[in-house]
């Protein structure tokens, strides 16, 4: 059976009145105590708001990550926004990654920054992130520093990449991960970056987190309809418009 950097989360009670215990997810977690892991890619996928970038970054945090985004050696802070929800998890560990990372499309910007200021930056690839589009220094990121063997947990990486470059990056996403057994944990809207073969998709909404299957989950059913039918949207989306 294949072991995991981390196969599952478990979660043990809030304190008494804590702002997340409002959050379906994170209550689901609570109740539930433990959510599963254990695949080579696991996305968390829902609407702003329902908690997949909160767990992901407190997961992050668990895991020995910078909460802004980095690797586990960097430790800058522009703004202290973190919540506590590390400090009620505990990590099932199977094994223990030689690499990883933590990327925030959100705060990347901070990141790069970092690189350039603890002089780090010819492990990115050639040429300063900061001088680089948003989408190119992603896939630096990507393509240079990830090694393999790592944990690598990914917060909406698809904000900086057009259709063909999020196609690249699940090029990458699979070499890193069939080949260089790495794990991912990744937080999206993306119906490209969700059609990874075998991954594990939870859907996080006002009932919980639920396992749905691809041609199931609301990017795809949502993108394929609109891409199908797109006058049928824009009649109605039009419509409330006019009606405000």
């Amino acid at each position: 059976m294949k072991r995991y950097f981390v196969s599952a989360v478990n979660m043990r009670p809030l304190e008494a009145r804590s702002y997340l215990s409002g959050i379906p997810a994170i209550r689901y977690l609570e109740r539930e105590g433990t959510l599963a892991l254990d695949h080579d890619v696991t996305f968390f996928i829902g609407e702003n708001g329902t908690g997949k970038s909160t767990l992901l970054e407190a997961l992050a945090v668990a895991a020995g990550f910078n909460a802004e985004g980095g690797s586990r050696g960097f430790r800058f802070a522009t703004r202290n926004s973190t919540s506590d929800l590390h400090d009620s998890l505990t990590l099932v560990r199977e094994k223990h990654p030689r690499d990883g990372y933590f990327l925030r499309a959100e705060s990347f910007y901070n990141v790069a920054t970092q690189v350039e200021q603890l002089d780090v930056g010819a492990y990115y690839g050639p040429g300063s992130l900061h001088e680089q589009s948003h989408g190119e220094s992603f896939l630096a990121l990507v393509q240079n520093r990830f090694y393999g063997r790592g944990l690598y947990l990914l917060d909406e990486p698809e904000a900086a990449l057009s259709p063909l470059r999020q196609m690249t990056l699940l090029a990458e996403i699979h070499r890193l991960a069939a080949e260089e057994e790495s794990q991912f944990i990744i937080a999206t809207h993306s119906p490209i970056l969700l059609a990874y073969p075998g991954a594990q998709i939870y859907q996080f909404s006002e009932d919980g987190i639920t396992a749905v299957a691809y041609k199931d989950c609301e990017p795809y059913r949502l993108t394929l309809d609109f891409l199908t039918a797109p006058e049928r949207f824009l009649v109605h989306l039009f419509s409330e418009v006019e009606d405000e």
